[in-house]
C-alpha cells in the first residue's frame, strides 16, 4: 500500500501543473489570432490577404470537420473524390469569406473570455470582437483531436455549420452531391 501512496504523491503535483483543457484551447486560440493579425497588418490587398491567411487558417481551423458537418447527413452520399473536391472548395469559400472581412492594417480589439468544456475533447470559448467600431460576440468551438483545432464559430449566436448546412441541404436535395458541388463552384466563381 505504501509504495501506491508514493506513487500518487509523486504524480499530483504533476497533474496540477498540467494546463486544463480550456487553457490549453485558449492558449492556441490567441496563438491563432495573433499570427492572423500579423499576417494581416502585412498585408497589401484583399485578394493577397487571402493566399496569405491559407496557412495560418488551415493550422488553425480544421475544415475537414466544418466541411463534413456542414454537408450534414448528406456527406455519406459523396464520393471519397465528391469528399475531396467539397472540402477544398469549402475551405477556400470559408478562407476568402474570412478575409474579406478583415482590412489590412487594421486591428480589431478582441477579448478572449471564459471557456467551457461541454464534452471531453470540446471547448467552447466566448470572445467580444470591436472592430470598425462595432461589438460582436464570438464563440469559438475548438476539439483536441486535431491539437485544439477550431471546428465551428458562432457569431452573434449563429453557427457557421448551421448556416452552410441549411444552404447544403437545401442543394443537397436539389440534386445531390453534383448539385452542393455545383453551386460552390458558382458561388467561388463570382467576381469578388
Amino acid at each position: 500500500m505504501k509504495p501506491l501512496l508514493l506513487l500518487l504523491a509523486l504524480l499530483l503535483p504533476l497533474q496540477a501543473a498540467l494546463p486544463s483543457p480550456t487553457d490549453a484551447a485558449k492558449e492556441r486560440l490567441e496563438t491563432a489570432i495573433n499570427e492572423v493579425m500579423a499576417v494581416a497588418s502585412r498585408s497589401s490587398g484583399d485578394r493577397e490577404l487571402a493566399e496569405d491567411l491559407r496557412p495560418v487558417l488551415l493550422k488553425y481551423i480544421s475544415f475537414d470537420v466544418l466541411t463534413r458537418r456542414a454537408v450534414g447527413p448528406g456527406w455519406s452520399k459523396f464520393t471519397e473524390a465528391q469528399k475531396q473536391e467539397v472540402v477544398q472548395m469549402f475551405t477556400t469559400l470559408t478562407i476568402r469569406t474570412y478575409s474579406s472581412k478583415i482590412t489590412p492594417g487594421e486591428r480589431p480589439v478582441i477579448e478572449i473570455k471564459n471557456a467551457t468544456n461541454p464534452a471531453p475533447g470540446r471547448v467552447e470559448i466566448n470572445t467580444s470582437v470591436l472592430y470598425q467600431g462595432k461589438r460582436t460576440a464570438v464563440v469559438y468551438r475548438m476539439e483536441e483531436a486535431e491539437g485544439w483545432r477550431i471546428t465551428d464559430i458562432v457569431i452573434e449566436g449563429v453557427s457557421m455549420i448551421l448556416n452552410y448546412r441549411t444552404q447544403f441541404d437545401a442543394q443537397f436535395k436539389k440534386g445531390g452531391a453534383d448539385a452542393v458541388l455545383r453551386a460552390l463552384t458558382q458561388t467561388l466563381n463570382k467576381p469578388q
